[in-house]
């Protein structure tokens, strides 16, 4: 995995191109994350680098944080993150990680929470097909056979039934990048990405299909 930066999902908007073109893109807050902790395979057992996002007041966090981020003489950050990499040679703590490790047009992935929607039936949950709508119908909405009878006389584990929707983490791949704005520490990028606005979000370079 390659080092990405932590956000805060704004919103979305609309921006236009060169020829007049309207791209949706939505708005990220990124950065700048400090460097708390670099993991070696001789110290830890594998490679990779710690990031803290998200300055909070000191009483938010416990002493073992704030110990923890007093190492790299790091201000209370509410999340951490790791990223690993093969090698951390470059990476130093206290390092800050800004916007302008991506660049104009990069293809990233975005991870994210997915909008939580309660208690679901099936059509909106599973998009399943509805019942006949007309008068004396009794499967408007159900869910129509959920197994076999006498035997195995139960449901199977991993049926798709009514639940809980949403709220769960949710990895949109292949965004393009249209803005980087050093200055305010923004990305935004092309099409929607998961969670409300507010929302903690993952950006990382995109991964390639069969590599590690």
């Amino acid at each position: 995995m390659s080092v990405g930066i932590l956000g805060t999902k704004l919103g979305m908007t609309q921006v236009f191109d060169e020829t007049g073109n309207a791209i949706p893109v939505t708005v990220i807050q990124a950065g700048p994350c400090i460097v708390t902790q670099v993991k070696t395979t001789q110290t830890d057992g594998y490679s990779a680098i710690q990031v803290a996002y998200g300055e909070v007041k000191q009483k938010a966090l416990s002493k073992p944080e704030l110990g923890h981020l007093a190492k790299s003489n790091c201000v209370p950050m509410r999340h951490l993150h790791e990223y690993r990499l093969e090698n951390t040679n470059a990476f130093e703590l206290g390092q800050q990680i800004n916007v302008d490790t991506f660049s104009t047009g990069q293809v990233v992935d975005v991870i994210g929470t997915s909008i939580g929607r309660g208690f679901a039936g099936y059509q909106k949950r599973h998009n399943f097909k509805r019942g006949p709508m007309s008068h004396g119908s009794k499967n408007h909405r159900a869910p129509g056979s959920t197994g076999a009878g006498t035997t195995p006389g139960r449901v199977y584990p991993g049926k798709r039934m009514a639940g809980r929707l949403g709220g769960g983490q949710v990895t949109i791949r292949k965004l393009t990048v249209i803005r980087v704005d050093s200055e305010r520490n923004l990305i935004l990028i092309k099409g929607a990405i998961p969670g409300k606005p507010g929302a903690l979000v993952n950006v990382v370079p995109a991964t390639i299909v069969g590599s590690k």
